[in-house]
Order: structure tokens, then C-alpha cells, then sequence
């Protein structure tokens, strides 16, 4: 094989020995193991210029990825190494890859080659008017709403479960309503396939069927697609792994690249085994891994080595970089929450002094609600971030509705907070409101409302109560938000299915009020500087430094000079739902794994000694003392591969 082509590439320069294999190995099947940071984008932009440079015509190639704008990065680096050839190559996801098929070869699965595809919105739609035209929107008990609904089927279809699994794996106390759902489920079928309609998850539905019924077309495509590849290989659901498997029906030029440790996004429909029995479903699959790192230093890896070595089923390897480093990641212990807090603004402040840019340094968590604390130090301190993943708390629909509470107690007559409060209340529409709003605001009324206006509003009648307590009895404002959130109780089941998580906004709320003696003061705070204040528009903004907060579900595929990772504790990582499954553990153990290998230089591991159990009531949970996260303790982590600091209280 030629090592130089005549545009002067050099595989073997530019390449690592195992890159340089992955890149060579054109026929029969491969799975590439790319560890992280280990240059699996480079191999495949390589892989495709050698293809097109060894003769194989570009239309014989097929690139899948799970984003179309990577495959067209992908493309366009390979045509700058080769030429413009690359530019030809069947580049896009599984998605889109459906679509041009299914315009193409609708005719055999009786679809109309104009048909629509529903975006998430419209499918909510959808969705909402088959539940009323079944009679299912109003009903005594709880139902689930639209996007729920669509959120189970699309689970069942992706997860290749049925119905009632899904929903007692997700929302358990719907299980009472599973016939209903699968009628939904049903006639939104019927619906869709009446209205030449299909949404996301209809594109592999209907591609694989095509497949399967009509092999003769299937061995048409196979035959087209000579030469096919798929970049993370680990996230692929059940549908999508079949899809490949018939694709190569005449041929087993397949190489799939991904990293079993990567694998976190079971909760979208993403199969670990996908990739596990990859050599089970191509036999003679020759395994390539990549483990020179190009992103950490080797303390950071000795680290993750570790961890995932305990994994119990994977593929081994065991990453390795020339980038020795000579910092060991750091342990720290704080002694709750807002010590962890103060203990990482006080960091940032410090790498920034060094000539880290804020830029390059990043807050890692399990939950969107695990960094609400942090958020709101960094407000108070002017440090600018922006945050991926979760919900921002003080954004929050939820938060909003009791902040409006306390703002009534601080001002009777405040216009918007009581739109908002009446707007909750069941049998009060705008028109309602509008008319208390009169009475309230404009007649200076307040609390006082006209015993006419209150006649069949019981809700109401219960909140105008505690007000009048109020006047008397003055409660500081984490007491206020106790006395609301057991009165918003009710409201948030109504108004939110996934109310049980919410909760732990709300107890994030009250952790930062304890810090407060006066209302005013903390009503003043968080109107002022509140943490979305400190969201950064990178497009408008974009000289300006910012930290960044994320999920590590989000940060998947980034990298940071510097990383701290929070709340290391049993309960938060692995998360208190996952105690009791193994192969939940498993995918925690990948999470940390994701996450602390996004560091390249600094490493920070942080455990609060005291933290919060939530619990799914308007009582709350409760402070208690924590566990070391397991992923540390194993294999004696956090004495043989950190150093130890300590954070002190600042209450």
C-alpha cells in the first residue's frame, strides 16, 4: 500500500501506528476502540481521503454520524488533505441517511414520497389532539401531558420496549393509565400513517422495515454502499445497530469506531451492547484500540485507568500520553455545600491570577440542580459563566412560581407575581385574573379581597389565609419558603409530570435563603444578581471570558485546561436511582469516566461532607452526612492516585 499519495500525505507522520491500522484496515469488519481524547475523528477524516485515494468511488462510501454537521467537518478536512472528491461521499445520521432512502423507495411501504416530518412540536401536537379526541385531556385523576406522552413512546420504540416497562421505569405513578397510553400510542400511529406524516423515530421504523420486507432492495443499497463506517458506535440504539447489520447484507466492509466507556445515554434509547457484541453480529471482527491520549496529562489517566478498570464488562485498555504532567488531581473535602462552593470560586480566582482563562476551566455535575448553590456564589463574586445541561434554576418555571409567593409577602400590590399566583389556581383563567388583578392592584385592595370574588375559589381562599398569618407573624425567608412550598405542593403535581424532580430546585432554594435573615435582602439578591444574569450569548458576546457549567452528560466530546467535578458522593454520583440496579452503577462509573477525562492539565475532585437527600413530598428531605462516591474509594483511588485538600465551612 502506498504511504504518500501524490497531494504528499503520510499516513505513518501523520498518524499514530494504531490510527495508521484503523486507517489502512479497508476491507471485512472492524470496531475501533477510540479511548478518550485519542484522535477517533482524525482516523475517520484519514480513512475516508485513503478510500477515495485507493480508487473506491466516493458514492460507494457511507458516513454515518449522530450530528450532520460532524459528518460535513469530516468531509470537508478529508477533501483538504485529498480533494473535492470527499466532498462526494455519502455523508450524514441515521436520520437523514432514512429520509433520502425512504423519498426514494417509499412506494413498497405504501408512503406517499412527499410525506411530512413531524418536528418535536408538531408531534406534541399530534399527540395532544389524539388524547382529546379520545376523551383523555380532562379526567379526575392525573394524566400524563403531551410531551410526556410522546416522551414514553418514543422511549418504547428506541429502548425496543414495550409500554409498561417504559413507564415503570419512568414515571411509575402513570402505570394505572398504561391501556390509555397504548392507545394513544395506537391511533397516533394510525393517524400519522393516514396523513403521510412521520416523526424522528418513524424514519427508522420505516427504513428498517424496508429493509427487511424487501430484500431486494436491501441487497440494492448494500451493494451501492461498498464501504461503511459509523462514528459513536456507543450510542446507537437497538434500531440502528439492525439498520447496519442489513446494510451489509453483501458485504462486511464495516468498521464502527466508539468507546465503551463512553457510553452514557441509555435514557435516550442508546444500547451499551450495541457495541459489546459488535464482534458477536460481524464474526471475524478485528478489534483496533486507540490509546495514546492527546488531551490529559498521565496523572489524570493513571486516574481514569483506574476507575474504569473496575468496570465489569468492557473492552480493556489503558490510555497513555506523552504529556507526562506533574500534577496529581486533588481530592477535596468541603464540609457542605456552599463550602464546596467557595472553595472553587476561590480556585478559579487563582488559576485566572496564573493566566488560566476563564475560558478553560469548567464545573462538571451529574444533575442540573447540583450546581444551584455554585451558581449563585459565582453571581454574588462577578464571575460570568454559562451553563449546558439541566435546567437553570432561577429561570425555572417552577422557582419563578414560589419566588412570586414571597414577593406578594414583600409587596401586596405587585402586579406580576399575583398574575402569575392566580394563573396556577385551577378554575382561574386570564380573564379571572385580570378581574383580581383590578380588585387587588388597581383598587388597592390586596389581601383584602371582596368575599364575592372568593365564592367557589377555595385555593384562593386557603392562600389569602396564610398571608394574613404573615402579617403578624414576620417568618424569616427559608420559613417563608417552607410555608409556600407546602401550599405550591399540590400545584407542582398538577402542573409538571416530572414534579419529583423539580422538588430539588426547590430545596436548592431554600439551602441558599438560610443564608439570609431579611426578605428584602434576599428577594433584592436574586432580583439583581441572579445566576441567568451570568449567562454568556457567545454569539454577542463573544470576547468575553466565561465559565462553564455543565452536566457531564452535556460536556460529553469538550475538553477544559481545567475541570472541577462536584458533589462525588453517594446519592449524586452514582445518583440515589441507580443504588440498586447494577447496570445503572455501570453507566454512573462511564459518567465519571466521561467526566474526569475532560480535564487536560487540572483535576479537581470535590465531595461536600454534608448533603442533601431529597425526597418526593412537599416536606422535603433532609442534611445528612455522605458517603464518598464508591467510583473513589475503589481500588483505593483517593489515596493512591489524588492529593488531599480541605474546604472549611463559610456559614
Amino acid at each position: 500500500m502506498p504511504l504518500v499519495n501524490p497531494k504528499g500525505i503520510n499516513y505513518q507522520k501523520e498518524l499514530n501506528p494504531a490510527q495508521v491500522q484503523a486507517v489502512y484496515s479497508t476491507r471485512g469488519p472492524h470496531l475501533v476502540i477510540a479511548g478518550a481524547g485519542s484522535g477517533k475523528t482524525r482516523v475517520l477524516v484519514y480513512r475516508v481521503a485513503y478510500l477515495v485515494e485507493q480508487g473506491i468511488s466516493p458514492n460507494q462510501i457511507l458516513l454515518l454520524t449522530f450530528t450532520r454537521k460532524a459528518a460535513a467537518e469530516m468531509l470537508k478536512r478529508a477533501s483538504h488533505l485529498l480533494d473535492e472528491r470527499c466532498q462526494k461521499v455519502a455523508g450524514g445520521t441515521f436520520h437523514s441517511f432514512a429520509n433520502l432512502i425512504l423519498r426514494k423507495y417509499s412506494s413498497p411501504l405504501g408512503l406517499s414520497p412527499h410525506f411530512t416530518i413531524l418536528d418535536q412540536t408538531d408531534a406534541e401536537s399530534a399527540v395532544h389532539l389524539i388524547r382529546t379526541h379520545l376523551g383523555l385531556s380532562q379526567q379526575d385523576k392525573r394524566f400524563p401531558k403531551k410531551n410526556t406522552l410522546l416522551d414514553l413512546i418514543s422511549k418504547s420504540i428506541n429502548k425496543a420496549q414495550d409500554l409498561e416497562t417504559v413507564i415503570f421505569e419512568e414515571y411509575p405513578y402513570y402505570l394505572e393509565w398504561t391501556a390509555a397510553i397504548q392507545r394513544i400510542k395506537e391511533e397516533y400511529t394510525r393517524y400519522k400513517r393516514s396523513m403521510s406524516l412521520l416523526d424522528y423515530d418513524d424514519l427508522l421504523i420505516y427504513l428498517k422495515d424496508l429493509l427487511t420486507r424487501h430484500p431486494d432492495i436491501c441487497r440494492m443499497l448494500s451493494c451501492q454502499y461498498q464501504y461503511i463506517m459509523v462514528d459513536e458506535y456507543q450510542d446507537t440504539n437497538k434500531l440502528q445497530a439492525e439498520i447496519v447489520r442489513l446494510l451489509t447484507c453483501e458485504h462486511d466492509n464495516i468498521m464502527v469506531v466508539g468507546d465503551d466507556s463512553q457510553s452514557i445515554y441509555s435514557f435516550r434509547g442508546a444500547n451499551f451492547k450495541n457495541i459489546m457484541n459488535f464482534p458477536k453480529m460481524f464474526p471475524g471482527t478485528k478489534i483496533i484500540t486507540l490509546e495514546e491520549n492527546y488531551r490529559s496529562v498521565q496523572p489524570i489517566l493513571n486516574l481514569t485507568n483506574e476507575v474504569i478498570k473496575a468496570a465489569c464488562e468492557k473492552f480493556t485498555k489503558s490510555l497513555y500520553t506523552k504529556r507526562q504532567g506533574y500534577r496529581l488531581p486533588v481530592y477535596v473535602e468541603a464540609e457542605d455545600e456552599h463550602s464546596q462552593s467557595k472553595y472553587i470560586v476561590q480556585k478559579i480566582q487563582e488559576l485566572m491570577e496564573g493566566g488560566v482563562p476563564l475560558n478553560d476551566m469548567a464545573v462538571l455535575f451529574r444533575s442540573g440542580w447540583h450546581s444551584n448553590d455554585l451558581e449563585v456564589e459565582l453571581a454574588s463574586q462577578g464571575i460570568s459563566f454559562i451553563k449546558y445541561g439541566g435546567q437553570k434554576f432561577v429561570e425555572a418555571a417552577h422557582v419563578k412560581d414560589l419566588i412570586s409567593y414571597l414577593r406578594i409577602v414583600q409587596n401586596n400590590f405587585d402586579e406580576l407575581s399575583w398574575r402569575r399566583v392566580l394563573l396556577l389556581m385551577r378554575g382561574i383563567g386570564p380573564k379571572g385574573a385580570q378581574q383580581m388583578i383590578q380588585h387587588i392592584v388597581q383598587e388597592q385592595k390586596g389581601i383584602n379581597i371582596a368575599e364575592k370574588l372568593l365564592k367557589n375559589r377555595e385555593e384562593l381562599k386557603k392562600l389569602l389565609e396564610i398571608y394574613q398569618q404573615l402579617d403578624v407573624q414576620h417568618p424569616s425567608p427559608v420559613e417563608l419558603l417552607k410555608i409556600f412550598q407546602k401550599f405550591y405542593w399540590p400545584i407542582l403535581m398538577e402542573e409538571y409530570d416530572d414534579f419529583d424532580k423539580r422538588m430539588s430546585d426547590l430545596e436548592s432554594l431554600q439551602r441558599i435563603a438560610l443564608r439570609y435573615d431579611s426578605l428584602e435582602q434576599f428577594l433584592t439578591d436574586m432580583a439583581l444578581e441572579p445566576p441567568e444574569k451570568n449567562l454568556i450569548d457567545k454569539e454577542t458576546e463573544k470576547n468575553q471570558q466565561f465559565l462553564t457549567l455543565s452536566t457531564v452528560h452535556s460536556a460529553k466530546g469538550l475538553e477544559w485546561h481545567t475541570v472541577f467535578l462536584i458533589h462525588l458522593c453517594e446519592g449524586y454520583l452514582p445518583s440515589y436511582k441507580s443504588l440498586e440496579n447494577q447496570e445503572n452503577i455501570e453507566e454512573e462509573r462511564r459518567l465519571f469516566y466521561v467526566a474526569t477525562t475532560r480535564a487536560k492539565e487540572n483535576l479537581f475532585l470535590l465531595r461536600p461532607q454534608l448533603g442533601y437527600v431529597t425526597n418526593s413530598s412537599w416536606e422535603g428531605g433532609g442534611m445528612v452526612y455522605t458517603r464518598i462516591s464508591r467510583f473513589l474509594e475503589e481500588g483505593n483511588i483517593v489515596h493512591r492516585f489524588v492529593t488531599r485538600e480541605r474546604a472549611l465551612s463559610y456559614f
